[in-house]
């Protein structure tokens, strides 16, 4: 956003130049020494962030390990298509919804509401509205990522959290929630696993060569996922891994 701004105002004494009209940029000092642009460029950042909204769901989000942990399942159980990906990108969203539900309401309660009322500036906005985003994020991130980042990035020692820059929270949640996700997914899969090599043994001591596995031990684990109630553990497990 800061680039956008500021190729607006680079840009700003031809627009104005141009022909008359409505002001495209207009940027007034206050009296503490910040600036407020105007509704027209406010808006023009806005939408510009909207086209970031996709990214930013799946990368600043709980969205990412969700739909990992769902599509290794899908893989564990060996039914290639179903559930689809458009149930599986719909569980993990709405899912994410459910579990950033209080992120968003403090993000909106402390950034969006003041703003609408006019009794914040606009970058105190967006600062009060990333502050809730960047907590979550520090909580689910490990500390080796954070480091790892930082040695990368050339970071000085970071005294506290607060002083953790986005550009270096960014990537090492990412990884972190990478992590977390696989590890999650390797639980999954081991029961599904031994399933197989039993169904597997079994028909090679029968000499059933040419009969293929996958197909007789699907039965099974979609009966142990039944039985076991496995998508409310499954969901229940997910939601919880972020409160812990």
């Amino acid at each position: 956003m800061r680039v956008l701004l500021a190729c607006l105002l680079l840009f700003a004494p031809l627009l104005a130049v141009a022909e008359p009209g409505i002001p495209a940029v207009t940027v007034t000092g206050n009296e503490d020494g910040g600036q407020s642009y105007t509704v027209t460029l406010q808006i023009l950042a806005l939408m510009t962030v909207l086209t970031l909204l996709p990214a930013a769901l799946m990368m600043m989000t709980s969205f990412t390990r969700i739909i990992i942990v769902l599509a290794i399942l899908r893989q564990a159980m060996g039914v290639q298509s179903t559930p689809s990906n458009q149930i599986l990108i719909g569980l993990a969203l709405f899912l994410t919804i459910f579990i950033m539900h209080p992120v968003f309401n403090q993000s909106y309660q402390n950034a969006v509401v003041p703003y609408m009322d006019g009794e914040i500036e606009f970058t105190t906005a967006f600062e009060q509205a990333s502050q809730p985003f960047k907590e979550f994020m520090i909580a689910q991130t490990r500390e080796t990522d954070i480091e790892l980042f930082a040695s990368i990035g050339g970071y000085e020692e970071l005294q506290s959290a607060e002083d953790i820059p986005f550009s270096l929270l960014l990537p090492s949640f990412v990884t972190s929630e990478l992590k977390t996700a696989f590890q999650i997914g390797f639980l999954i899969f081991i029961p599904f696993l031994i399933i197989d090599l039993v169904v597997a043994s079994v028909l090679m001591a029968m000499g059933m060569m040419m009969l293929s596995p996958m197909l007789i031990s699907l039965p099974f684990k979609l009966m142990l996922f039944v039985l076991i109630d496995g998508w409310a553990l499954l969901m229940g497990t997910l939601a919880s891994s972020f409160y812990v």
